[in-house]
């Protein structure tokens, strides 16, 4: 190769336009990126992303410079559906069909990557508009509780935070079961669900806080990629 090597792309620094077979290296990194990162979890090496994609690691590293920024590629367009699908729910003149309809989007994402799950608690500068849709379906899911709760049809003790309860128990449960029964998901969020509904409520022990849920979440993270919490 000759001539200089073009900078990387960075938030402060504006990129010209991709030249077609650039635009074409980018692609095939980002898909390679996630289907290693759904395989292997998101620790794995950018190498094997590389390899994976037919580059040189070089190629990937002028496109995305750090970690962050493949994860955050790879993982764009689930992001987007995830967004879509707050607004899908909230669109729904019925508060509780669009609640229980959520619900079971967001774990079916799970189950068919749960590299996604631990990816709503990291944090991404680098990714704007990445960041801006987990903020806007988290303040959207919020008012979804809202809704049902003044329609008299989810528990009144349901809080904000039980949605991560919801997704790891239905994370062990993907995990157990995958290749064996794949559909076994879908029967635990059908009995929870059920147990949302304010016909069913029954008194519950007092919720975790929104630090010690997040805290947890971050354990389980660390945990299927292999790490050891502190």
């Amino acid at each position: 190769m000759t001539g200089r090597a073009e900078p990387p792309c960075t938030a402060a620094r504006a990129c010209r336009p991709l030249r077609a077979d650039a635009k074409r290296n980018r692609a095939r990194i980002v898909a390679a990126a996630r289907l290693v990162f759904s395989e292997a979890g998101l620790d794995a090496p950018v190498s094997q992303v590389a390899r994976r994609a037919g580059v040189g690691i070089a190629t990937l590293l002028r496109r995305f410079p750090t970690r962050d920024e493949l994860v955050a590629a790879a993982f764009e367009d689930k992001m987007a559906a995830y967004s879509r699908a707050i607004d899908e729910a909230l669109a729904d003149p019925d508060p509780w069909r669009g609640f229980r309809r959520y619900v079971e989007t967001v774990c079916g994402m799970q189950a068919e990557d749960r590299g996604f799950t631990t990816v709503l608690t990291m944090t991404f500068p680098a990714s704007p508009a990445f960041e801006a849709d987990r903020d806007r379906s988290a303040a959207g899911f919020a008012e979804l509780i809202r809704r049902a709760k003044a329609a008299g049809r989810l528990r009144k003790d349901f809080a904000h935070q039980d949605l991560v309860m919801i997704l790891m128990a239905n994370a062990g449960v993907v995990s157990a079961s995958a290749g064996a029964a794949p559909s076994m998901w879908q029967r635990l969020v059908a009995y929870l669900l059920q147990a949302f509904d304010a016909d069913a409520a029954a008194p519950l022990p007092k919720a975790p806080t929104r630090a010690e849920t997040y805290h947890a979440l971050l354990r389980a993270g660390r945990s299927e990629r292999g790490a050891q919490p502190p």
